[in-house]
Parts: C-alpha cells; structure tokens; sequence
C-alpha cells in the first residue's frame, strides 16, 4: 500500500470495477490486498479484503467480497447524505 500511496494507482493491478490489488510478500508466503480509492481526491485507500495467495490469479469470490464491501461502505455514507467517493472510471 505504500507503493500505491507514493505512485499513485498505477502501482497496483486493476481487478473490477474500482477494485485494485496490492502484493505483500512475507518469507514464505504471499498475501494479497484489495483496496479502493476514496475521498474526495482518492486519497482514502479503503482495504476490503486481505487473503493469503496461493496461486496467480484472484479468486472471483474475494473480488465480490471486495465490491460488495465497498458498495456498503459507499451506501452507508450516501445514507448520511454524504457523497464520500469519486469514481474511478
């Protein structure tokens, strides 16, 4: 994330939607966070689910985990009648 922080978005791999994923390397293992951007200047990154990898590519039901979260997350500050995101695309 801190890659990402410094970079911006292009330090990490669009998944879906305003769904993106970073990489953490551990000794022996690999972990992998999805994350949105949010604020008013993206400058909130929002984690969503973090998972251990265990192979290339990213299991469909943690990005739907990651987009259902973040629908919540944005629901509940519309709720407040605050617009809280900005869209990425």
């Amino acid at each position: 994330m801190k890659e990402v922080a410094l970079e911006g978005l292009s330090a990490a791999r669009h998944l879906r939607g305003d769904v993106y994923e970073v990489r953490a390397e551990g000794a022996e293992l690999s972990y992998r966070i999805l994350f949105a951007a949010e604020g008013k200047f993206e400058q909130i990154l929002l984690s969503l689910v973090a998972f251990e990898k265990k192979t290339q590519k990213t299991p469909p039901r943690q990005i739907r985990l990651a987009e259902t979260r973040l629908a919540d997350w944005r629901g509940r500050g519309e709720a407040k009648g605050k617009r809280t995101h900005r869209t990425l695309m």
